[in-house]
């Protein structure tokens, strides 16, 4: 079957840009001496996973303990659970996770780690550090506190520090001056515990928009990238890959050109991220390949509203177009299967196994 045979909207990927993504990653890593911890929220499918790990990832990462339970099936030795476990729910799911693997759970509280103590889980905890976001993560002047309290609970064995650096996503200069900031940062309060006699065995970092500096980051000695597997338009946007690095796009079918100037396609906000990206022709939603000018404005549930006016080529009723996504994750969520393809033949197809996986 070819791609353009297929209902709509379905979500495609290219085998062969992913694999060169996986790769590229791989081998950086590698160049760096650094450990690869991939974050599977992007793929959501324990086959890409399992990829990953033949690449040489010395394991996975997941945010969630139903997302670490689709995860075994791409048989890690060793699994991240790079979001904080609260609730008693959660902490039994992990349990015979925790069994069967090395399991590793970042924190920013001593309450998350006191229900892990005395839930009896043996885990080794990361402590998490803000380091610009303003998310998750204790202050770097509290990081050593935490870790003393961590330490002096039963079960729990202290592996290290914790960072996501989701703030940094612009290039240039102003993007050089925070990857020195965030590694004076992190490099500091690693050598501020060591002088402490509290030794990180891992210092674990970066994101997909950093994926290229983490060599730079003073301390940092393991990487957990998601997006790079497919890229999406944001990651063009802020540098971290071209646009034909980009595997994942919304195959769509245009069902109205009813309105002139305006044409509708068969996908709306149940389809595709509501992440907004804003550019010379205002916000949109996804860009049309092959057709530059076209400005995907709106969305509905079930509709989305492009903006044909400013675009030489005309379009038809039935007409199937590629739409490259704002974010990649969140559409892939919505999915409930994938289809890859080479040379334009639809050769794989899989479930978007962790969708929904939300606990």
């Amino acid at each position: 079957m070819r791609v353009e045979d297929l209902d709509t909207p379905a979500l495609v990927v290219d085998l062969d840009r992913l694999e060169a993504n996986l790769e590229r990653m791989a081998q950086y890593a590698r160049a760096h001496g650094l450990r690869l911890r991939p974050h599977t929220k992007t793929h959501k499918a324990p086959w890409i996973g399992q990829r990953q790990l033949d690449l040489g990832a010395v394991g996975l990462t997941v945010a969630k303990s139903t997302e670490a339970e689709v995860m075994l099936a791409a048989g890690p030795k060793d699994l991240l659970v790079a979001y904080p476990v609260v609730g008693a729910p959660k902490l039994e799911r992990l349990r015979p996770i925790a069994e069967q693997l090395d399991l590793t759970i970042a924190l920013d509280s001593l309450e998350a780690a006191e229900a892990i103590s005395r839930a009896g889980l043996r885990v080794r905890v990361l402590v998490e550090m803000d380091v610009g976001l303003g998310r998750v993560g204790v202050r770097p002047e509290d990081v050593e506190s935490l870790v003393r309290a961590v330490e002096a609970l039963p079960g729990i064995t202290w592996g290290g520090l914790a960072f996501y650096p989701g703030h940094i996503k612009q290039g240039g200069e102003a993007g050089r001056k925070a990857i020195a900031a965030l590694s004076e940062l992190v490099g500091g309060t690693v050598e501020s515990l060591r002088r402490a006699g509290l030794e990180p065995r891992v210092v674990s970092g970066g994101s997909t928009p950093t994926w290229n500096h983490s060599h730079e980051i003073a301390g940092m000695n393991e990487m957990r990238p998601g997006t790079y597997v497919f890229n999406d338009r944001n990651s063009v946007q802020c540098g971290s890959c071209a646009p034909e690095d980009c595997a994942a796009h919304m195959l769509v079918t245009v069902v109205s050109t009813a309105r002139e100037g305006t044409i509708i396609i068969d996908a709306g906000s149940k389809t595709f991220s509501s992440d907004r990206y804003e550019d010379e022709c205002g916000v949109s939603f996804g860009a049309i390949a092959g057709a530059p000018g076209a400005h995907f404005y709106k969305m509905n549930e079930e509709h989305g509203f492009v903006d044909t006016t400013a675009c030489e080529r005309k379009f038809r009723v039935g007409e199937k177009l590629l739409v490259l996504m704002n974010h990649v994750c969140v559409a892939m969520n919505l999915a409930e299967r994938v289809h890859g393809y080479r040379g334009g033949r639809v050769e794989k197809e899989w479930a978007v196994v962790a969708r929904g996986k939300l606990q």
